[in-house]
Parts: C-alpha cells; structure tokens; sequence
C-alpha cells in the first residue's frame, strides 16, 4: 500500500469504528460490532487476495448507511463517489420487510460489481462463521440452517468473480453444516 492508500484505510477503519461505537454483534459474546467489518476486510485480502483499495475500504464501511446514522452525504465526502457507489450496492433497504430484504439479496446478487460480490462473498463468510460458531442465543438450530441455506442462494449469484473467496464459502459453508448436523444429532441423542 502506498502512503496515500493507508491513510484512506485508516480513516475508513475510524470512521466505521467511530459510527459503530454503540453496537454489538448478536454472537453470545456480544462482540464489538467492528470487528465484523474488519474480519470482512482481512477475507478479502488474506483469503481471496484482493488487494484493490476500493473493495476494502468498502469492505470496512460496508454496513455503515444500512445499520447506522451514515448517510450517503458523508460517505460521498469522506470518501468520495466510486466508495459510496460500492456501499450503496451492498445495502440493504432497512425500510423493507426481513423477508423481502432477502429475497432482493439473491435478485440483485449476479447484478453487482466486481467488488461488491467480493465483499458480498467475505461478508456471508463472516456472517456463517459467526452464526455457527458464536450463534446469537435466541437462534435456534433451524434458524441457524435456514440462513445456510439462504447465503448459499445469495452466493449462488455472485460465482465467477474470485475462485479463492469461492473456495472459501464452499469450504465454510460445508463445515457449518457438518457442525449444525452434529448439533442436531448430539441433541436427538440427549432428548
């Protein structure tokens, strides 16, 4: 990274850390909701190789107009237009039902950029990766397969654009089920 390039990487780590000050996963740890954003990032570089400025800094800021007081205006101006196109992409409208919101995800998928699928991709790594290993206490095991079943169809979409994160989904994806599938039948044996 050039000078100029980690000093935007570090103003977006700032910005979204300062905008998600107050929040926290739905993990049984209630970990700092930055992290997500962050782990986001580092998927796209350590496991899918993208070393693109653009898609990583969306990477870090991609949650901030949907799950915050961002607005389009300050993304724009602390970041400029190609960074605010990249998160609009990624944003879900919060305005629709979970249902609906959904079911645009696998519509729109195959529509995004080239850097939106990426972090599309890293994003439902984290995403399962969490829900499995540290799943929020109210979702139940069929919950927790049911969103499996839904970021495959999401990811279904998005193929084509990097092999590696790919690989990764497939790899992740496989082993959460294995994982849940056990869960189950640890808990048929206990019932």
């Amino acid at each position: 990274m050039l000078h100029n390039d980690l000093s935007l990487f570090l103003k977006a780590i700032k910005f979204s850390a300062e905008k998600h000050r107050h929040q926290r996963r739905k993990d049984e740890r209630a970990s700092p909701y930055i992290n997500h954003p962050i782990e986001v990032a580092n998927v796209l570089w350590t496991s899918g190789d993208v070393f693109d400025l653009a898609t990583i800094v969306g990477a870090i800021l991609h949650d901030t107009i949907e799950d915050t007081n961002t607005t389009p205006e300050e993304i724009r101006i602390n970041f400029g237009e190609e960074i605010l196109v990249l998160i609009q992409e990624v944003t879900d409208d919060k305005s629709l039902p979970k249902k609906e919101r959904k079911r645009q995800q696998i519509e729109k998928a195959p529509l995004l950029s080239w850097r939106a699928k990426q972090i599309k991709i890293a994003d439902k790594i984290c995403n399962i990766n969490d829900i499995v290993n540290y799943p929020p206490q109210n979702w139940s095991w069929q919950r927790r397969a049911d969103y499996l079943d839904w970021a495959d169809s999401v990811i279904a979409g998005l193929r084509g654009v990097n092999a590696k994160l790919e690989n990764n989904f497939d790899d992740t994806l496989a082993a959460a089920r294995n994982k849940l599938a056990g869960e189950r039948e640890s808990a048929a044996k206990g019932a």
